[in-house]
């Protein structure tokens, strides 16, 4: 959430972040919320006040012997008072809590401004598209002419986008967390496993829940959602804790299955692994000091760009427009993965930047001396490998003329073999 102070004070600015975003958002009926809550809020202290000056009259009376019934009376006026202000408190205050936290992040100036994702802008490209002498093949056609995949089974055991992964594929898999959680270590992050389900105020410090309600699981009768990336639970890990400034920035790989609904997604995206309701990634989360959160921001962007090119993948690195930016971050940048059977560049990465956003509705400070005013900690996330569309990639650009796929030399340590 934002600061409720940058939106009392500077409304227009938030105004233009709202119409930057293409966001409908009602802000003067949160200004007046928030006016009227502290407006409340004075008058409930008032009335607490006068409560306890007629308390101590009655007590002083009593003591004397005098009768204190005119003030009884009085005192039992004001509590009925009270518990209808606390009440008319309560609800604008449960209101108001309700709506600050729809409002989205702030963006940072070097986001294009534009409507949609027609705006992002290219920063760079890695690599060559492959050439092949042969009729290629997209993941379906070579998963399922080498028995890889089994999309049928799936659908009758679990429904549409569900999937079997079989033999070879099925360690080509593994072979992709192992080595991005090496690939990780090596460059001081911390490998976590987290739990696959969180519950409601976990799960609302990382997002805005109205906006993922097409795209989490909830488990019916428990308060418990099924994380859509590891990206969630480890944003909670630290919730209503105040970290050591010294130990900043702290860095996570998070490994963990993902849950989606995938609610909209349409045309060939349905088949195949490319856009799936369960998939496997290891994912970079991190915890900075403020003043070196950009910088930490373009260290994560460069460490997924290494990861790629290790993989001989070619690639862009998109920075995405203001009318595509995810509500909870200041800046994101895609990486877009050149698949071969399609013909086209696909995301694969996202890295984002969501200043004190998540930290601020998670309660998450740090400190560098005791006796110092704690500050919001930033987090940071980006994917570094989302393991099906990776194979996906690997699939359609690492095809063979014989049909078979072969496998990126920094996988092959992993594997028994260097083909499928």
């Amino acid at each position: 959430m934002l600061d409720p102070k940058l939106i009392r004070e500077k409304p227009e600015i938030i105004r233009k972040m709202l119409r930057d975003r293409n966001v409908s958002f009602d802000l003067d009926l949160l200004v007046s919320l928030d006016a009227e809550r502290r407006d409340l809020m004075i008058k409930t202290d008032e009335l607490r006040r006068k409560k306890n000056l007629v308390g101590a009259e009655i007590a002083s009376k009593k003591k004397s012997g005098i009768d204190a019934s005119p003030v009884i009376s009085q005192m039992s006026q004001l509590s009925q008072e009270l518990q209808l202000l606390e009440a008319k408190q309560q609800g604008v205050e449960s209101e108001y809590e309700k709506m600050v936290l729809t409002v989205p992040n702030m963006i940072h100036e070097s986001v294009p401004i534009g409507p949609d994702d027609s705006a992002n802008r290219e920063i760079r490209r890695w690599g060559t598209a492959p050439s092949f002498d042969f009729e290629i093949k997209d993941h379906i056609d070579i998963s399922q002419n080498l028995d890889l995949v089994d999309l049928e089974r799936a659908a009758k055991a679990a429904g549409a986008r569900f999937y079997y992964l079989k033999g070879k594929l099925v360690k080509l898999n593994q072979a992709l967390t192992s080595f991005a959680i090496d690939f990780l270590g090596q460059r001081g992050y911390t490998a976590i496993q987290p739990p696959y389900m969180i519950n409601k105020n976990s799960m609302e410090g990382a997002i805005i829940a109205d906006d993922f309600a097409d795209v989490i699981y909830k488990v019916e009768g428990e308060d418990l959602f099924l994380i859509g990336t590891s990206e969630h639970a480890l944003a909670a890990m630290h919730a209503d804790e105040i970290l050591d400034g010294k130990e900043l920035p702290i860095r996570y790989a998070g490994v963990s299955p993902c849950f989606r609904k995938e609610a909209g997604a349409h045309g060939r995206d349905q088949k195949g692994i490319f856009r799936v309701h369960q998939f496997e990634k290891v994912e970079q989360y991190v915890f900075a000091r403020p003043e070196e959160s950009w910088a930490e921001h373009e260290k994560m962007l460069t460490v997924a760009e290494e990861f790629y090119q290790k993989l001989e993948i070619p690639h862009r690195v998109m920075l995405l427009s203001s009318g595509d930016l995810g509500k909870v971050s200041a800046k994101t940048y895609d990486i877009e993965a050149w698949m071969a059977g399609q013909n086209a560049y696909r995301e694969i990465v996202s890295c984002s930047n969501c200043l004190d956003f998540q930290t601020r509705r998670l309660k998450i400070r740090f400190r560098d001396k005791t006796n110092e005013q704690t500050q919001y900690v930033h987090s940071l996330n980006s994917t570094l490998v989302a393991t099906t569309r990776t194979l996906v990639a690997i699939m359609e650009n690492f095809q063979t003329k014989d049909g078979h796929i072969s496998v990126p030399k920094a996988l092959q340590g992993y594997l028994d073999s260097a083909v499928i």
